[in-house]
């Protein structure tokens, strides 16, 4: 018996070698397969668009509307690539996302409001801020 026990615990064990890959090695996958760098640098570089629109006090609602629609889509198409394989990134990732497109929401709704304008921009703000930490994390992880 304590011989059927043996074999059994070493084939359980090889069996769940075979299908492991480490938590670096996932994370670095998922990177690749979802274009994060290059998405990432999109989203920084749309948030300071729609920040600097925002900033401008000629900027028609039209304009605004158009920067910032394109930010809340690539916000909700870059959460859909989530979870990642990492909780920490996860949740980073995601209150990123959240902050950025929160900020996108606001913006689209500022139009000539100053106030609602300069929330938006905080909001945008943080978002960079937040994803900032998160890449920090997905690149830790990522390390082989």
């Amino acid at each position: 018996m304590i011989r059927v026990a043996a074999v059994l615990l070493g084939a359980g064990l090889l069996l769940s070698a075979c299908g492991s890959i480490s938590a670096s090695k996932a994370m670095t996958n998922w990177v690749a397969q979802n274009g994060y760098v290059a998405n990432v640098k999109t989203l920084t570089n749309d948030a300071k668009h729609a920040a600097l629109a925002l900033r401008d006090p000629s900027t028609s609602s039209a304009s605004l509307h158009t920067v910032c629609a394109v930010l809340d889509l690539e916000t909700e198409q870059e959460n859909s690539a989530l979870p990642t394989p990492d909780n920490q990134a996860t949740t980073l990732l995601s209150k990123a996302l959240n902050t950025l497109g929160a900020g996108a929401v606001e913006c689209y709704g500022a139009s000539f409001d100053v106030a609602k304008r300069a929330k938006a921009v905080r909001s945008l703000s943080n978002g960079v801020a937040y994803l900032a930490e998160a890449s920090a994390r997905v690149a830790s992880v990522s390390v082989p």
